[in-house]
């Protein structure tokens, strides 16, 4: 199905999207010259919608992948049968096809040096899409080549992107509202201002997009939030907070001393009710189901 149109602000309420994203303080990312602000604002209620509190979701682990842990995730998805991933920090941002099974990387395509890449998805008509942090700008590549086919640019910060059942794409920037975009100029045509009952809807990150609802990584947390698009509300939460225990009890095991980061990264997989899910600088990468 297509995104809803009264999860959507619509033109008539332009004005108020607008005094929205202005007034929302961006948070900015430990390690990359910044300090987080004030929290966002919330957004207000959607006709026809009521805000009730999340389901707690559970999680199963089906199995546990190993995962390139100099890897900083930012994007993950699997499109033809294949795992690719956006990672970045400047210096080590690029973008990779992984196998799946072992980590390896297959193929990659480096930013520039002073690019700090993000979010990543896949088009209905075969490009992948990526984001940078603050630059402003967003490559399109050939997912055959990793060859780069074009660039778009945009106004604001680069977090999490992902591709709707209508082929539009949905991108976040750190606060509670995610764009709406369309995909083949990537200008901004609707908005969505995320809901949440008894807790926070803000710095949104990783996006997935799994064909029924909005999966979002909550940067510096664990949570993985569910999001109905229809009415621009969380409808469950999933703690995954155990999964970046285990990530870290093997990057002690390994003896090396690399860091771990925070949870980041999800990827549904086509066909099936199970996820690869992952964060930053882990060594491992999980495929569980959500219930």
């Amino acid at each position: 199905m297509s995104v809803p149109r009264r999860g959507l602000l619509v033109a008539g309420g332009a004005a108020l999207v607008a005094a929205i994203v202005a007034s929302a303080v961006l948070w900015a990312r430990p390690g990359s010259g910044g300090e987080p602000g004030a929290d966002p604002p919330t957004g207000t209620e959607v006709a026809g919608c009521e805000l009730s509190e999340p389901d707690e979701l559970q999680f199963e682990v089906v199995r546990t992948l190993p995962h390139d842990p100099t890897a900083y995730t930012q994007g993950l998805v699997v499109f033809d049968d294949r795992l690719f991933e956006s990672t970045g920090r400047k210096g080590s941002s690029m973008l990779r096809e992984l196998d799946m099974a072992t980590g390896e990387v297959l193929e990659q395509a480096d930013l520039a040096p002073e690019e700090f890449g993000e979010g990543l998805t896949a088009t209905d008509d075969g490009r992948l899409i990526q984001l940078t942090w603050l630059d402003g700008v967003a490559y399109e590549w050939d997912p055959d080549t990793l060859e780069r086919l074009g660039e778009f640019s945009y106004v604001g910060e680069g977090w999490g992107l992902t591709t709707l059942e209508d082929g539009r794409l949905a991108m976040s920037d750190g606060t509670d509202v995610l764009a709406v975009r369309d995909p083949e100029n990537f200008s901004e045509v609707d908005s969505l201002v995320i809901r949440r009952s008894g807790g926070d809807a803000n710095r949104l990150n990783e996006l997935e997009w799994d064909g029924e609802v909005l999966w979002a990584n909550r940067f510096q947390t664990d949570e993985l939030l569910r999001i109905d698009p229809e009415c621009a509300t969380v409808t469950g939460v999933a703690d995954l907070s155990e999964l970046r225990e285990d990530a870290t009890a093997t990057a002690d095991a390994s003896g090396d001393g690399l860091p771990i980061d925070v949870t980041n990264g999800i990827a549904h997989l086509p066909g099936t009710d199970r996820y690869l899910v992952t964060g930053k600088w882990w060594p491992t990468m999980y495929e569980i189901r959500i219930s």
